[in-house]
């Protein structure tokens, strides 16, 4: 897709000619920091939220302030900021979410729950029906203690931020709650035993347990329900996270964006590649080439262009990011250089909790020193 959009901008600019790199996404960040060290950047990449600040701050990414944002969704152009500095212009808006098989909610006799209204207790009550009807074969829930998104969710729910200005925005007795309350749920049947759930998160999203009708329900943004939906052959439901109160509004969820474009600040071609970022993100031609791959176009113009062409999946998204919209919380804050690895740290360290190696409070405050120590 990428590669189309490169030859409609060049057929509509002849005097120009872009070279496209085609990488792995392995080696992708290999080769990103390679080339940045080699002061060797390319003059457009793909950026990511875990690498934003860790290129921002060392002064390798362009500001983009003066690219065209008017008619971009709000909240979503602050995502690309780093500092003062606007150094990735998002490219797809997405949103954490749970996601429901209806399937095995059929199966167990268990009726879809009402996420307006739902809280972690009553998203344990669900999930648990559905493993006691599950004979050890089926669960209510993937564990999703491991996961990034569920974490920040509910920090923001007891009031904390999962990073602010200043690094960190919580503490370790706050992961500590948080691991606890993930540790009673495979302890009591309600979530998939720890092998289990160890060997499904390195699995292909075909061969997962929500894709093969194992689970009811499982975390992901909401630019992944397209390949979920023809992973597991079916219309899957897009939930809100739980709350604590049971009101939506105090879900704390937030926009994502799915990528960036940014640029090399050492490039010698600043005002062709600012035009060709321009063209990207405001052009309905380029938007018709990319589609929602990448999650939806956060240029609202952009997106009204293309809807045309939604699939059911896309509708099913637009639709749960407009219920959501009024009870959107603070625009969350990039992780800080360094703190990029903190996802992966997390799952480290909950997996730990999992399998017996260490107490919900020793590994929560082991997660919140080495997330510390790793700042820059």
């Amino acid at each position: 897709m990428t590669n189309q959009v490169i030859e409609a901008y060049e057929k509509a600019n002849p005097d120009v000619d872009i070279v496209g790199e085609s990488t792995d996404g392995g080696s992708y960040w290999d080769k990103v920091a390679t080339q940045v060290a080699a002061n060797d950047m390319p003059d457009v990449i793909q950026m990511d939220e875990k690498y934003i600040s860790e290129y921002g701050k060392r002064g390798a990414l362009m500001d983009l302030s003066s690219i065209n944002t008017a008619d971009f969704a709000e909240g979503t152009v602050e995502l690309g900021k780093v500092g003062e500095k606007l150094v990735g212009i998002n490219i797809g808006v997405n949103a954490p979410a749970l996601v429901a098989n209806p399937k095995v909610f059929a199966d167990a006799g268990v009726e879809m729950p009402d996420d307006a209204t739902w809280t972690w207790d009553d998203f344990h009550k669900v999930a648990k029906q559905i493993s006691e009807k599950g004979n050890g074969q089926t669960w209510g829930s993937v564990n999703v203690m491991s996961v990034d998104s569920t974490l920040k969710a509910w920090l923001r729910q007891h009031g904390k931020e999962q990073w602010t200005a200043d690094g960190q925005g919580y503490e370790a007795a706050d992961v500590a709650s948080f691991y606890a309350w993930g540790k009673s749920l495979p302890d009591d049947g309600t979530f998939p035993p720890a092998s289990v759930t160890s060997e499904d998160e390195g699995k292909a999203l075909d061969q997962t347990l929500i894709a093969q009708s194992k689970v009811g329900m499982g975390t992901l943004w909401s630019n992944q329900i397209n390949a979920m939906d023809k992973a597991s052959g079916q219309d899957m439901a897009l939930l809100r996270l739980p709350s604590q109160t049971g009101q939506a509004k105090d879900v704390g969820l937030w926009y994502k964006a799915s990528m960036y474009w940014s640029a090399s600040a050492r490039t010698k071609n600043a005002d062709e590649v600012k035009k060709f970022i321009d063209y990207l993100s405001n052009s309905t031609e380029a938007g018709a080439i990319l589609g929602t791959e990448r999650g939806l176009p956060p240029n609202l113009k952009v997106r009204e262009a293309i809807s045309e062409k939604f699939s059911a999946s896309d509708k099913k998204v637009v639709a749960f990011m407009e219920k959501i919209e009024p009870e959107l919380g603070p625009t969350a804050v990039v992780p800080p250089q360094g703190g990029g690895q903190s996802p992966d740290i997390q799952k480290r360290h909950a997996q730990n909790v999992y399998f017996n190696r260490g107490t919900p409070e020793a590994e929560a405050k082991a997660f919140y020193d080495e997330v510390k120590s790793g700042i820059k």
